[in-house]
């Protein structure tokens, strides 16, 4: 949490002082409600629905942000608020993107250690109408029991026309504690306005966290 605190004062200090780069942040807002909240193949709400918003600025190739949705562990925690912070970037053609994210849980029981840290590079390249990209997040003080987490994924998306977006992700999720498992998703989204879009998605894991899951879900940007 220091640390994405830091990053925010940096970027503050940033902002005052490189108004010959960008003198007016961008700032973008973000609405969306799921039938199932799902991170890494395992639902977060059991099963249920999830409204979820958040707020974005980017100064430059800096950028800041909040995120927050509704939870359900079964023990009282009733809602996740994350905040993160980041630096992108293009060489040679890929884009990459380096930063660092705090996650916290509102009504976690006494004991449970849900909150903590991550820090993720991620690196793509688009070729035409299709995206490859890898991205690798490590914690190391990771949610309740396990400390050292380290999550590999693999990516694509691809346009096949206009307004359709069809995307994938394939990671594996190692923990020091609990045991590793792999996870996937395979999706659409289409775009019903410029600032509406509609994402159906099939969601599997090999891990006993649940079964394959299809999410469908409905997010508005601005």
């Amino acid at each position: 949490m220091k640390l994405v605190f830091a990053c925010a004062s940096a970027l503050a200090v940033f902002a005052a002082g490189s108004v010959e780069a960008q003198t007016q942040p961008d700032i973008g807002f973000n609405l969306g409600v799921v039938n199932d909240y799902v991170f890494r193949g395992a639902s977060q709400t059991d099963g249920g629905a999830a409204l979820q918003g958040g707020v974005d600025l980017e100064l430059n190739s800096f950028y800041l942000g909040t995120w927050a949705s509704n939870v359900d562990f079964g023990d009282g925690t009733d809602a996740e608020i994350d905040l993160y912070g980041g630096y992108r970037t293009e060489v040679g053609g890929y884009a990459l993107d380096l930063g660092a994210g705090s996650y916290f849980y509102a009504g976690e029981p006494d004991g449970a250690d849900y909150n903590y840290v991550e820090f993720k590079a991620l690196v793509s390249r688009a070729f035409g109408p299709a995206t490859l990209g890898a991205a690798v997040y490590h914690s190391f003080d990771y949610f309740g029991a396990d400390e050292k987490a380290t999550y590999v994924e693999a990516n694509a998306a691809f346009v096949p026309a206009e307004r359709w977006t069809i995307s994938g992700a394939v990671g594996r999720q190692w923990l020091d504690v609990s045991g590793d498992y792999a996870a996937w998703n395979l999706g659409a989204a289409y775009a019903l306005t410029d600032h509406l879009t509609a994402d159906l998605r099939y969601h599997d894991l090999d891990a006993p966290l649940g079964d394959a899951r299809v999410t469908a879900g409905l997010k508005a940007s601005f």
